[in-house]
């Protein structure tokens, strides 16, 4: 098998989280009844609220360093979270220590793989980007992004211009740009089938994310009303690719662009939990986190709370990052707690700001500072919202970013065309 399904010799209320950033997943876990110990990159006080026992790793050591604090966690399954997926080897070697609820090397290694899934994808119908292993011929005029193999939240991807750094080319990819509107469709898959739980919307290079012009920096859920007319058949069709042809187990998601005539274009593949679910678990009910672990062959806790019902409005997170050295006071993270309450309040009571960082530390320029979530009637609105909380927040520390004003609508976060 290319993945592992956890069996009963492990407590069944234990569940081990390890990734760049646990939060959203141990969230998801902690409401759904699992005792969660987690180690990733931050520790920030949201994942220490919601797991029993939390590790923060040295950045200069990920992720090897991953290893050694799960070793210091009790017995229990185990499931990782981005960008582990860029790492088959440690994804392996923890395996062979404790049950990994999720996809192992094997399948992580082919799926990963965009020459394997663009032969996969073309035997079935579906678009690809033209895609090369070295730039030998390929035009220098920027109709060619290069793109790390090893790729996490955009970064590191450029257009391929004469004056583009050169690269080790075993270590990128060399991919034709298609001008679009970015999209990922979220699946649960288990014995060869997939089950889609939702579209959404990227926020891909949002200049008001501060993360650069390939970043991540966000998304928002789509009502079926809201979707692409050619999205979710293609979305539908890809799924049922990646779970026969490549054995994929639990939440998978796939990143697509939309062209200009509303065409899909698939770009990657990621074999687990990614940033956008929790989106869908606040509009749907649907627990993320119990949905992977069941694909998975691992039973709800015995303790395990009833299911959310959601609220079927669009939900919209948007990642904000530094644009320059930003210290992190005991009174800059009052001020955003304090502004989490608020909107929180306004949003039903599900928490507005997560991933604030502790006091003490400085964070780099396009380092993340944290998440923020907004609600609305549509997509359009619930980013109009977020963007408005962005842009608010950002004003507090960069003095020379304006707050929204109200007299003057954003335009429509679909008009921007990035992919």
């Amino acid at each position: 098998m290319d993945h592992q399904a956890a069996g009963s010799q492990c407590p069944a209320d234990v569940l081990i989280i390890v990734g760049a950033s646990a939060r959203a997943l141990a969230q998801s876990a902690a409401m759904a009844g699992w005792a969660v110990h987690a180690a990733d990159l931050f520790a920030d006080d949201d994942l220490r609220t919601a797991a029993v026992q939390t590790t923060r790793v040295d950045p200069r050591g990920y992720p090897s360093s991953l290893m050694a604090a799960a070793a210091g966690f009790p017995p229990g399954v185990w499931c990782y979270t981005g960008a582990l997926e860029n790492y088959p080897p440690l994804i392996d070697d923890l395996a062979s220590v404790r049950p990994l609820a999720g996809n192992a090397g094997a399948a992580v290694r082919a799926v990963r793989d965009p020459f394997l899934v663009a032969e996969a994808a073309r035997a079935a119908g579906l678009l690809v980007p033209d895609t090369h292993r070295l730039p030998t011929g390929l035009p220098r005029d920027g109709s060619f992004l290069v793109k790390p193999r090893a790729s996490g939240s955009g970064r590191s991807i450029h257009h391929w211009t004469p004056g583009a750094p050169d690269h080790r080319h075993e270590a990128m990819i060399w991919q034709r740009h298609v001008p679009g509107v970015p999209h990922a469709a979220s699946f649960i898959m288990a014995r060869g089938r997939a089950r889609l739980l939702g579209l959404s919307r990227q926020l891909i290079g949002e200049p008001w994310c501060l993360g650069g012009p390939f970043a991540y920096g966000g998304s928002v859920t789509l009502s079926a009303a809201e979707w692409p007319s050619r999205l979710a058949a293609t979305a539908a069709a890809v799924g049922r690719v990646l779970a026969e042809r490549f054995d994929l187990v639990g939440a998978v998601g796939v990143d697509f662009v939309v062209d200009a005539d509303g065409r899909p274009w698939i770009l990657e593949v990621n074999p687990r939990v990614t940033a956008s679910m929790e989106l869908h678990e606040r509009a749907t009910g649907v627990s993320i986190a119990a949905a992977h672990l069941e694909a998975c062959t691992v039973p709800r806790p015995t303790a395990s709370r009833p299911a959310d019902t959601g609220d079927g409005r669009n939900w919209a997170k948007a990642v904000l990052h530094a644009a320059t050295p930003l210290p992190i006071t005991t009174e800059r993270v009052a001020e955003w707690r304090t502004r989490a309450e608020q909107w929180g309040s306004d949003d039903g009571g599900r928490p507005a700001i997560a991933d604030i960082p502790t006091p003490g530390q400085v964070l780099a320029p396009r380092a993340p500072v944290f998440t923020v979530f907004a609600q609305g009637n549509s997509a359009d609105a619930a980013v109009a919202a977020i963007r408005s909380r962005a842009l608010v927040l950002a004003a507090e520390w960069m003095p020379s970013v304006s707050p929204p004003s109200a007299a003057v609508p954003p335009p429509p976060p679909h008009a921007r065309c990035t992919a």
